[in-house]
């Protein structure tokens, strides 16, 4: 049975190994262990999917649980994809803060999985990425 659940904390190897299990390992800094640690310290949303306590799927994400909530991971390992795990974390990020907008970048690959579940294309996105400065 998965357990969706809002959480403190996740350790580093546990974040570590779903980013590798999801496939996200190839878009974050995973030769880093500091930065990562500092990403999983600064989310104050962590919710996960576990199944007989091993972690299975995680939502990080930074959120003023009234006006936005911004998703920075979702991560389902491949062996539990397509099971409705990655929705059920998003509807209990929209749960605990029903009156937030959520927002988030998509990798390339999992833009039908948001369209399917009813997220929408925002046109209006920015980034300024590491090393640009401001002009």
């Amino acid at each position: 049975m998965i357990v969706i659940q809002l959480e403190q904390h996740v350790s580093l190897e546990e974040f570590q190994d779903i980013l590798l299990q999801s496939g996200l390992s190839k878009r974050r800094p995973m030769g880093q262990p500091q930065f990562l640690e500092r990403m999983i310290s600064g989310a104050n949303l962590l919710v996960t999917a576990r199944e007989n306590g091993q972690l299975v799927g995680l939502l990080r994400g930074l959120s003023d649980f009234c006006y936005r909530t911004f998703v920075a991971d979702l991560a389902v390992a491949q062996s539990h994809q397509r099971r409705g795990i990655g929705k059920q974390l998003l509807a209990r990020c929209r749960q605990l803060a029903p009156e937030a907008r959520i927002l988030l970048l998509s990798a390339e690959d999992a833009v039908p999985f948001y369209q399917k579940i009813g997220f929408h294309l925002h046109e209006r996105c920015y980034q300024l990425k590491v090393g640009e400065d401001l002009l």
